[in-house]
């Protein structure tokens, strides 16, 4: 091997089911070689990672960068800058500036201004809401790389669509096999109860909390599932934050509904108890909820129903975060720096490892918008997206040196041990022991999901629409319609395209109707006096006259 740019030795690669010794060579921006300690030539620039782990750069979801219109708050610059300095190296930026990116002209000017200022690669939501069904395709031809569905009101007042107008983007979206995420949240149930409270006169940091009761996410939740499902539209479950509506993800991703969910920091480890300190700055949308729903969330993430860590970076200043009533606070704070620090720390707990952190803020992100295995993992042909870890780096966050221009965090004072030491995207460094390389700031480029043609329809279990036809003399069956829909839709990754789940495969639209399975019956148990004369030796056939014929 000749013409390596970079090499970094000593370190231990991680993914997301192994920790092991290697080298890792880089060649412009990808990854060209990982091997075995000590084997790979010389190379421009050697990194020493001794001590420390290489990770795939994380992914983060969610983010909001506030440029155009609230460019006070934060900016492109240093909201990468941020993301840089936590050891991420994507992010999708969402829809709610001003103006939001609901037309082609919108998006274009914040790509315009992501192009110039961002030192990580990003992707840009484009909106769906009740005014531009008619604009999502134009939208996609000019690059957003995902969508996204408010269905509560949150910053930026954008007004929840109709249900209408919500399953006709879904089915726009189906065609093209675009990914929806969706603020889960029931619009009418938090107006009237935030109007109540108002009235009331509560103005208390949890009386935020008692305007967005579980039920707001459960029935919007569920909602959401039911269109995807009708429509075979890939959703998105942004900022999972409460227990209660787990277990309709949960049985949805069971019946082969095509949704991911994501979860943060603040809901795993913050709760009301802490706000009741901290007050507004801990106001964001959902709220933080009560002890007794984090572990919860922590199981889902274990068990796959919750699939990845984001952030939801949305940074005010000190003055809009501190007003004396909860309703004049505005809702979120920065989070894209901290996010790395404060799970990194639980990896230290004990609490998960650090395949499972690469799993949850790498990996599952990686997949779940169409980037795998370009990023996300470190592999030969990868993009060098890559993040140097050191579990041994401890400090106390200190919100007045975040690169955000939000100086306000309900972190702040928190020890974390666990840091990013050096970013790297693309092979070329951007972030080495917290400073940012400048002179990097405009390489970095928009991010392309690349959906495939058509999305995949979900393929529901209990919905047995095709007749199983016997194949060969091995008896063995496959529905007609799982035939004819493989050479249609593409197969999902690691998944055969003709596997069946019990009770056969998903057709076309229509009224899912739960049959009922008929039971296995065996032949013993119908005719058993049968199966029982079969063991015995037939009787002598004069005996068994002579008997008939006995009188009584």
């Amino acid at each position: 091997m000749t013409g390596v740019d970079v090499v970094i030795t000593g370190g231990q690669v991680v993914s997301d089911d192994a920790v092991y010794r290697a080298d890792v060579a880089i060649k412009g921006e990808t990854i060209v070689s990982v091997a075995t300690p000590g084997t790979l030539p010389p190379a421009a620039e050697t990194i020493d990672a001794s001590g420390k782990y290489v990770i795939p750069g994380a992914i983060d979801s969610h983010v909001h960068f506030r440029t155009p219109g609230y460019d006070y708050k934060e900016d492109w610059e240093t909201g990468t800058g941020g993301a840089a300095r936590g050891g991420v190296t994507t992010v999708f930026e969402m829809p709610n500036t001003k103006p939001p990116t609901g037309t082609v002209e919108a998006l274009r000017q914040k790509q315009a201004i992501a192009k110039a200022q961002a030192y990580v690669d990003y992707g840009i939501y484009g909106l769906l809401d009740e005014n531009n069904i008619g604009e999502l395709e134009a939208l996609m031809d000019a690059g957003a790389s995902s969508f996204k569905c408010f269905m509560g009101n949150t910053f930026g007042d954008l007004p929840a669509p109709s249900d209408g107008a919500m399953l006709e983007g879904f089915e726009i979206l189906a065609r093209r096999g675009y990914r929806c995420t969706v603020h889960a949240e029931n619009a009418s149930i938090m107006a009237r109860r935030q109007a109540k409270l108002e009235a009331a006169g509560r103005t208390d940091p949890l009386a935020h909390l008692a305007a967005r009761p579980e039920v707001c996410a459960m029935e919007a939740v569920g909602r959401a599932i039911i269109f995807a499902e009708w429509t075979g539209a890939r959703l998105h479950i942004a900022h999972k934050s409460s227990k209660d509506a787990l277990y309709l993800i949960r049985d949805a991703k069971r019946r082969g509904v095509e949704v991911t969910v994501e979860t943060c920091p603040q809901y795993l480890l913050l709760s009301t108890e802490d706000m009741k300190v901290q007050g507004g700055v801990m106001r964001v949308n959902p709220p933080i909820r009560e002890p007794g729903h984090q572990e919860p969330l922590w199981q889902a993430l274990r068990e796959g129903v919750v699939d990845m860590i984001a952030t939801d970076h949305a940074p005010h200043t000190p003055e809009e975060k501190t007003r004396p009533s909860i309703w004049q606070c505005d809702c979120g704070f920065p989070g894209v720096e901290t996010q790395m620090p404060l799970m990194l720390t639980e990896v230290n707990r004990g609490r998960m490892t650090i395949e499972d952190y690469v799993r949850w803020a790498c990996v599952n992100p990686a997949k779940a918008w169409g980037l795998y295995p370009r990023k996300g993992a470190i592999q030969p042909g990868a993009d060098a997206d890559i993040t140097l870890v050191d579990l041994a780096a401890e400090r106390a966050i200190d919100q007045g040196s975040l690169f955000s221009k939000s100086k306000i965090s309900p972190w702040h004072g928190r020890r974390v041990k666990g840091l990013p030491v050096l970013t790297m995207v693309r092979g070329k460094v951007v972030m080495r022991d917290g400073k940012c390389a400048s002179r990097c700031r405009r390489r970095s480029r928009a991010t392309s999901t690349r959906p495939p043609r058509r999305s995949p329809r979900p393929a529901p279990s209990n919905v047995p629409t095709a007749p199983l036809r016997p194949r060969g003399r091995s008896g063995r069956e496959r529905p007609a319609r799982a035939r004819r829909t493989a050479l249609r839709d593409p197969p999902r990754p690691g998944r055969d395209p003709l596997a069946v789940p019990a009770g056969g495969h998903h057709g076309d639209r229509g009224v899912r109707i739960r049959l009922p399975q008929p039971a296995r019956v065996s032949r013993r148990a119908i005719i058993p006096e049968t199966r029982h004369r079969q063991r015995r030796r037939p009787p002598r056939r004069g005996r068994a006259v002579r008997r008939l014929q006995r009188p009584r």
